[in-house]
């Protein structure tokens, strides 16, 4: 039984230690000797629980994933009722959780697929397999949303959680490059006023003081006519 525990702690030493480690360095930089001293553990412990650094690498990306949904799982904004409510709560949380280290609020499974998609299949599908997996979470409240507002819309909800990942892993690579999470910030506050000025024009109710506000604030500073033109042709398409 001491037995078993032991195991299950150094293992998930060993997750812990290879989650941090990666988000900082990369897959491909960190090495089995960086997690192990990470992990203060020896090399030989790590052998014992996985057979390479890749069976390491999709245990991780598993965890994490599954970190994710008990952190969104119990979030405040899942005692809304509303559905379009527990959309723009999930918005709002992640615009809240860029702070501290860049490493600590970026995504280890956007990392680590960005780096192996090519090398390492087995891995690129479990990277693939998580970040659909959180997609379908709000997938469900998309759908809900949908059914209840505007249930004539054209718009798909699946597809519409994947452009929520895509602007928010978007915005993880921009606070790599800058080394700080505003214009991730300014993408997901767009995102949110995007996502209230599409429903509303899709059936959803009248847009709140709080929603204008977020509108106003995500309006673009661009106003070449060359960049405004193609805009107006989109909702005017979208109209018909």
């Amino acid at each position: 039984m001491v037995k078993t525990r032991d195991g299950t702690e150094t293992r998930g030493k060993l997750l812990a230690a290879a989650t941090n480690v990666i988000r900082a360095k990369g897959y491909t930089a960190t090495t089995v000797d960086d997690i192990c001293e990470a992990a203060g553990l020896t090399k030989g412990s790590f052998f014992h629980h996985f057979d390479s650094k890749e069976e390491l690498g999709i245990a991780a990306v598993e965890q994490f994933e599954a970190m994710a949904e008990v952190l969104f799982g119990s979030a405040p904004y899942q005692a809304k009722d509303d559905p379009r409510d527990r959309i723009f709560g999930y918005i709002d949380l992640r615009i809240a959780m860029l702070t501290g280290e860049i490493s600590q609020y970026t995504c280890l499974i956007g990392t680590t697929v960005q780096e192996v998609y090519l090398t390492h299949p087995a891995l690129r599908a479990t990277c693939d397999r998580m970040l659909s997996d959180h997609v379908a979470m709000l997938t469900r409240d998309l759908a809900a949303a949908k059914k209840l507002y505007a249930p004539e819309a054209s718009w798909e909800p699946a597809s519409v959680g994947y452009f929520i990942q895509c602007v928010l892993q978007g915005g993880f690579i921009f606070a790599k490059a800058q080394q700080n999470p505003q214009v991730a910030a300014a993408s997901l506050g767009h995102l949110r006023a995007y996502l209230a000025t599409r429903w509303v024009e899709t059936g959803f109710p009248k847009r709140s003081c709080q929603t204008k506000k977020l509108e106003r604030d995500a309006e673009p500073t661009i106003s070449h006519s060359a960049l405004a033109q193609p805009q107006k042709r989109k909702r005017k398409d979208q109209r018909r």
